[in-house]
């Protein structure tokens, strides 16, 4: 099976293209996963959301599947992520700042939205993704983590605190995104992987060592690949970062604090009797 994941792609029509012709390159796939955030922060909300809704209604969601994150959540009743109290003046100030600029962002963003969208955004939200690989087991897809869109998994998240997310859960191989960090890591019992994404330099492991690609347009895509070992009773993961740049204007990536992003996701995952050489 052959399983491509695209994740938060924050109204950037640009790089979203870009992904979607990646996977034309890289293709076929039996099936293609959205997992959420598609409109909120960039600068072009309503066309994002307008190519995901139409690539699902394609084949009726058979081969292109999507969900909501929290940010389209919070453009569907104006919900909003709940941050700490100041804890002196100066905080106050800056919190102020920032919820500001962050609720103005939000809020233009759904005024850009039109009710068909609107409407299937709205459809999305709340729901994960499955399937069941002959041969390797199920396969989930999130936003952030089962049964919640705001939380962070990330590689400094206990293993014990990983085990009890996915406790209810039943599966192998758990992929997600939201934290715009890479990931690929085993714990409580899970393969947990997250694609990561370009505008986090410093904790990105493909930009931290190649400092001449910290272009504020760079991106990379990891392609992953799943396969049989005899060493582990896990599959063997293989990810192979690829940095992208693009020249042009900020412009191009809208009028955000952080820049916006897509960041994608290519697995193959081989029966058991499947040999891969490296």
């Amino acid at each position: 099976m052959r399983l491509a994941v695209l994740s938060d792609i924050h109204g950037n029509l640009t790089a979203l293209n870009v992904v979607l012709n990646d996977l034309a390159a890289n293709g076929p796939f039996d099936v293609t996963w959205c997992l959420g955030d598609l409109a909120a922060f960039g600068p072009r909300p309503l066309e994002c959301v307008d190519v995901i809704r139409r690539l699902a209604e394609t084949d009726e969601g058979k081969t292109f599947k999507v969900i909501g994150g929290n940010t389209d959540r919070y453009l569907i009743g104006g919900e909003r992520l709940r941050v700490g109290a100041a804890q002196d003046e100066a905080e106050l100030k800056r919190l102020a700042g920032e919820l500001q600029t962050r609720d103005t962002m939000l809020n233009w963003s759904m005024g850009a939205l039109d009710w068909e969208n609107y409407k299937f955004l709205r459809t999305i939200l709340r729901r994960e993704l499955a399937t069941n690989v002959p041969g390797y087991g199920v396969v989930l897809g999130f936003h952030a983590v089962p049964g919640d869109d705001e939380a962070f998994l990330t590689d400094s998240t206990p293993d014990e605190l990983v085990a009890d997310i996915m406790l209810d859960r039943e599966g192998r191989l758990g992929i997600g995104g939201h934290t715009h960090r890479q990931l690929n890591r085993l714990a409580g019992g899970w393969h947990i992987v997250n694609p990561g994404a370009w505008d986090y330099p410093s904790t990105a492991p493909a930009l931290r060592s190649t400092r001449s690609c910290r272009s504020r347009t760079a991106r990379y895509r990891s392609i992953c690949a799943i396969s049989p070992t005899t060493s582990t009773r896990w599959w063997k993961m293989r990810v192979m970062s690829v940095i992208r740049t693009r020249t042009g204007s900020q412009a191009n990536y809208g009028p955000t604090v952080n820049p916006c992003h897509v960041h994608s996701s290519f697995l193959t995952i081989f029966p058991a009797t499947h040999t891969l050489a490296y």
